[in-house]
């Protein structure tokens, strides 16, 4: 069960009972391979979030009005599987109760849980800087370097790509895997690339997973394993808005604000926002 602390993200003002977006952190980073600290970041996030407006006045809603709930952190678990057995058994019971779980890690092992959860039927978009494509990494099959393929062994092959991608290896058989670089997305335009990979996709519904480490360090400088030539913010708030009412859920993972200077964590509170202000203002229509 979530532990409860001092601090809610901002704006997420109702109940659990009245609420249809609930929030809830994952301070979980025991298998990052470079700058430790995901961890730390729901904390940072919520602090973040504290700086906006409640009103987003491109999409004409004031987030005070909208049923959303901040349900504190999960409790840490000691082991890794352990970990991601509660990570599903909890976005089970929110799913069950016809919430829509926003998710803050910690690392990007937190995501494919989540995934499972649903119980099929849902395609998911990964905004990734890697392609995370590998079996087992260091001897962990839920290691944050297998997000992708664990994901992939939930949903199926053919209902789930990655976006943004510009690190991978030759023993992740990328071959086998469905992305498309940030090579492309600069010499095409983000709407072009992204049109055809969501044309590929089979399901309607649409779980979004966020690596902050997607977009390009110079506009996310505060994660574990940092890319050059990434995405732009603008490049994922268009994402975002294009999914619009197809999404079912959303996370944010590798914000790591021992490596920031608190950009990172704002703007990772900002596609919060973002995400719930575009999936209300399509319930609302």
């Amino acid at each position: 069960m979530p532990t409860r602390g001092m601090l809610s993200f901002a704006d997420a003002c109702s109940s659990f009972d009245d609420s249809f977006f609930v929030l809830f952190g994952v301070p979980f980073d025991r298998t990052t391979t470079f700058r430790s600290g995901t961890r730390f970041a729901p904390t940072a996030v919520r602090e973040a979030s504290l700086n906006f407006e409640p009103d987003l006045h491109e999409h004409d809603i004031d987030l005070r009005d909208v049923p959303f709930h901040d349900m504190g952190d999960l409790h840490e678990e000691g082991e890794v599987d352990a970990m991601v057995r509660s990570i599903e058994e909890e976005t089970k019971r929110l799913v069950a109760a016809g919430k829509f779980p926003v998710a803050v890690g910690g690392e990007h092992s937190i995501s494919p849980p989540i995934v499972k959860a649903f119980g099929g039927g849902i395609s998911v978009v990964i905004i990734d800087a890697h392609l995370d494509y590998n079996d087992e990494y260091q001897g962990l099959r839920n290691s944050h370097a297998c997000a992708h393929k664990r994901i992939e062994d939930v949903v199926g092959e053919g209902n789930v790509f990655a976006f943004g991608v510009r690190s991978m290896s030759r023993d992740e058989h990328p071959e086998d895997a469905l992305y498309a670089d940030s090579y492309a997305v600069h010499e095409k335009g983000c709407k072009a690339v992204f049109e055809e990979m969501l044309s590929k996709l089979g399901y309607e519904r649409i779980y979004l997973s966020l690596d902050i480490d997607g977009i390009d360090p110079a506009y996310a400088p505060g994660t574990g394993t940092p890319e050059p030539f990434g995405l732009t913010a603008f490049d994922v708030k268009y994402i975002i808005n294009r999914l619009g009412d197809r999404l079912v859920g959303f996370d944010v993972v590798e914000v790591c604000p021992p490596c920031d200077n608190g950009n990172t964590s704002i703007l990772a509170a900002r596609f919060i926002r973002e995400v719930v202000a575009v999936k209300w203002k399509s319930m609302k229509r």
